[in-house]
């Protein structure tokens, strides 16, 4: 049975995540970004309320976390602490019965490293991902083989996805 956040738990709470930028009565908290701004263009942010979560992968994501897997760590070291055009990035989101690599909540945008680990489960990542589309999330995948040899390109890569399909760009002025 999935569980539904709890925006009043506090750090104390046992199956609850952080409540910070969670939503309460369905409206979220001012501390996620109302505007994002990439390269000029103004983004449409779209923050999913109300995301269902298994209590019971809370260890498996922390687990996950402090494996320090090479390309979620170089990865991580571009986009932590808002250090890509001040975005917030979570890390190990546990989402429905799925942990997903990269979450940013204020873009409902899921972003997943993709390595030999995902050679033989092509039905479960599909399972997977038609689950978090029926949520209404985005998701941007990257190669382990992209971020190992060419971050510059990965970084440049999710800036151009994020604006093509968030992005407001002013109309031509002809």
């Amino acid at each position: 049975m999935q569980k539904k956040i709890n925006p009043d738990a506090g750090l104390g709470a046992q199956h609850s995540p952080l409540s910070e930028g969670c939503p309460k009565d369905g409206v979220l908290k001012n501390t996620l970004q109302k505007e994002i701004v990439i390269n000029g263009i103004t983004l449409t942010t779209r923050p999913i309320a109300n995301l269902t979560y298994q209590p019971r992968l809370r260890e498996r994501a922390k687990a996950l976390h402090q494996a320090q897997n090479l390309p979620e760590v170089l990865f991580w070291m571009q986009v932590t602490k808002k250090r890509f055009h001040k975005i917030d990035f979570d890390r190990q989101r546990i989402i429905g019965n799925y942990i997903v690599d990269f979450y940013i909540k204020q873009l409902g945008l899921v972003i997943e490293i993709d390595g030999c680990s995902h050679d033989d489960k092509q039905d479960y990542d599909k399972q997977r991902e038609d689950y978090l589309i029926s949520l209404g999330l985005k998701i941007y995948r990257i190669t382990v083989d992209d971020v190992m040899k060419q971050m510059e390109f990965v970084i440049m890569g999710l800036e151009e996805y994020i604006i093509t399909t968030y992005g407001n760009q002013p109309p031509l002025i002809k």
